[in-house]
């Protein structure tokens, strides 16, 4: 039985949270490759622990990239995050650097040849989701989870919240009535800060960005607000907890509102379709959403590895829609080529875009001029208005 009034929790977490640290250095380093090639293959990871940054992975470019210049781009991401601390600075810190060319047999897979077009980097099942919850068109404990750090972050980069570090968690919980979410009945956020700062003293910084965020009348009640419930947090980051690439997936995308497919995306390169296929699938749901064909929508897209089609594509509109299933999955492969080539060419992921979706939500963000969040665009609106004789 569906049940339509609940309580439903996502979490997020900042930019400097140590996986997430991991995330920008990796996808820093996929930014410098497609900066020199375009066509630069990628699977890069990193760890970091205390003053250890460690890269490793497989590449392929048309020019040469030193271990200097991916060192550079690794120490580059730590400083803009804001690190400069004892145990973790973006200039102290160890690098070391362990990458090697990419395997022949990925690259024979992946390559186009002859009349063989190029295939997807890997097998593997991606999914794309939007709802109407939120004017962005995402699940909203998530959307307000990501506010409250990101806003916290602008402020802590302005100067404006002194003797706040820059690790960071949050977490929402809403009460939806009939489907819709309607009040937070309770929040978390957890700070790193300086030793000197009181539990209230935290407080009392932090509460302005939870109301800010929350529309008016949502905030919770003041014993529901935890705000670093443990006492204290003034050892985090990398010194605190050693992080890895990849290890965020739900926060990268739906906060747990929508499934996925389990392969992470910071650290590779577009013709890895764990990272194009989930943008163009959120591409696609937020589309028919956004064209009013349903109030929300869940894309599955799945993928051989050196085979160009997708072998499967699965809509589910979770009882909304207001149209037939099969007949918008078959609208939508005839609107958009889902080969990895095709997807690459319509969102124009070959560039150097991908060090700023690390944080905060690969999902949910504004398109930028130069083509950042391409996969956020609504321009497939006045086709799908127009398949299904809509207004």
């Amino acid at each position: 039985m569906h049940k339509s009034d609940f309580l439903f929790t996502s979490e997020s977490v900042s930019e400097g949270h140590p996986d997430k640290v991991c995330d920008r250095i990796s996808d820093a380093i996929v930014d410098l490759y497609l900066g020199k090639d375009s066509v630069s293959r990628l699977g890069v990871e990193t760890l970091v622990t205390t003053n250890l940054i460690v890269i490793a992975g497989e590449t392929r470019c048309s020019q040469e990239v030193t271990k200097a210049e991916i060192e550079a781009a690794a120490r580059g991401a730590v400083k803009a995050i804001g690190y400069d601390q004892d145990n973790f600075h973006w200039d102290n810190s160890e690098v070391q650097v362990h990458v090697h060319a990419q395997s022949v047999d990925i690259a024979q897979g992946v390559d186009s040849a002859g009349n063989k077009d190029e295939g997807a980097g890997d097998q593997g099942i991606m999914f794309g989701y939007a709802c109407n919850e939120t004017d962005v068109l995402m699940p909203a404990p998530l959307h307000y989870s990501h506010q409250i750090l990101k806003q916290m972050a602008d402020a802590r980069h302005a100067g404006k919240l002194p003797g706040i570090g820059p690790d960071s968690k949050s977490q929402v919980t809403l009460q939806y009535e009939n489907d819709k979410p309607v009040r937070a009945t309770s929040v978390v956020v957890s700070t790193q800060h300086e030793k000197d700062m009181s539990q209230d003293d935290i407080r009392k910084l932090v509460r302005p960005f939870i109301e800010n965020v929350l529309p008016e009348g949502w905030m919770c009640a003041e014993e529901e607000l935890y705000v670093n419930p443990t006492g204290k947090f003034v050892i985090g980051g990398p010194d605190g907890d050693a992080g890895l690439t990849g290890r965020k997936i739900i926060v990268d995308t739906y906060g747990g509102a929508a499934p996925h497919g389990g392969g992470a995306f910071s650290g590779k390169d577009p013709t890895k379709v764990d990272r194009s296929a989930a943008y163009i699938a959120r591409y696609l749901a937020k589309n028919v959403v956004a064209a009013g064909l349903s109030n929300a929508c869940t894309i599955q897209l799945a993928y051989a590895i050196g085979i160009s089609k997708p072998l499967s594509v699965y809509v589910n509109t979770h009882e909304t829609g207001n149209v037939d299933e099969d007949k918008l999955a078959d609208v939508l492969q005839e609107l958009v080529n889902l080969s990895p080539r095709g997807i690459r060419e319509r969102l124009k992921l070959s560039r150097a875009i991908y060090e700023r979706t690390a944080a905060y939500g690969h999902f949910g963000r504004a398109p930028d001029a130069d083509g950042g969040f391409s996969w956020e665009k609504t321009d497939l609106v006045d086709d799908l208005k127009s398949a299904f004789g809509a207004s």
